[in-house]
């Protein structure tokens, strides 16, 4: 499906019936990334999973705000643009991290919150790739020679259960276009942790007012494990023999918490 955020196009999955639940995938991914949960879970929830601002099948917007309010704001133009008007589940990936901005911006939306290998904290390092991406010159450099077996043998490393199908559909999707990776440096570089001091005190409001839960999993080489207890939650859970893309490589463990 396709509609219209901040005046441009966005493309996202619309699957199931009952209370919505919105889906925010991350880098190198796009809305395919939950498509195994979204089939587990279309009985129970309306499933909405966009791809965001200016990867694979949405729209750039050049003018857009790459700050966590600027983030918030497009997340919330979607919700309203989607017609969604009910208290949202809220699930989130690596860069989704963005909906948790959002939830905390506006936590009237918000019914309960999935946190699946992500970050919100001010004290995390960034791994190898978001140095590279985040380094001018280097980053584009770096992004001009991307290839597919450099990407097969990095998420390889990031998730030892992932498909080859997996990997090669995610290259197709998100890194197959040069205006996609550009993207992705722009949203590396607008994101130092230490602009999340404040953001975490919201996040920690919304904890006490709706349901936190976090699947981790345990062989991620790009977010350490203690980044899992960030998030004021008590229902931390690793995810035994799964590495970063925990939608991807264990679906179960999200579609068994929410069903």
């Amino acid at each position: 499906m396709e509609t219209t955020v901040q005046g441009h196009a966005v493309y996202y999955q619309r699957e199931g019936s009952g209370p919505p639940a919105l889906f925010m995938h991350g880098v190198p991914d796009t809305a395919d990334i939950w498509s195994e949960v979204i089939a587990g879970l279309r009985h129970k929830y309306t499933c909405y999973a966009p791809d965001f601002m200016g990867i694979h099948r949405s729209q750039e917007n050049p003018r857009f705000d790459y700050s966590f309010d600027g983030y918030a704001d497009w997340i919330e133009a979607f919700v309203q643009a989607a017609g969604i008007t009910e208290p949202v589940t809220v699930v989130v990936h690596d860069w989704g991290l963005m909906a948790l901005a959002w939830a905390a911006k506006y936590p009237q939306r918000v019914a309960r919150v999935v946190v699946t290998n992500t970050v919100f904290s001010h004290l995390y390092k960034w791994h190898f790739w978001a140095r590279v991406w985040r380094t001018p010159l280097l980053g584009e450099l770096s992004m001009l020679l991307m290839n597919r077996p450099l990407m097969n043998r990095e998420m390889r490393r990031g998730s030892r259960k992932l498909t080859q199908a997996q990997i090669d559909h995610t290259y197709d999707g998100s890194f197959s276009r040069l205006s996609s990776r550009f993207v992705v440096l722009r949203l590396y570089r607008s994101a130092d942790p230490a602009k999340l001091i404040g953001w975490e005190t919201r996040l920690e409001s919304l904890a006490k007012q709706v349901p936190v839960s976090v699947r981790w999993g345990e062989h991620d080489p790009y977010i350490p494990q203690w980044v899992s207890n960030c998030f004021y939650s008590d229902d931390v859970q690793l995810v035994p023999g799964c590495g970063h893309w925990v939608p991807a490589e264990a679906p179960e463990a999200i579609v068994g918490l929410l069903a």
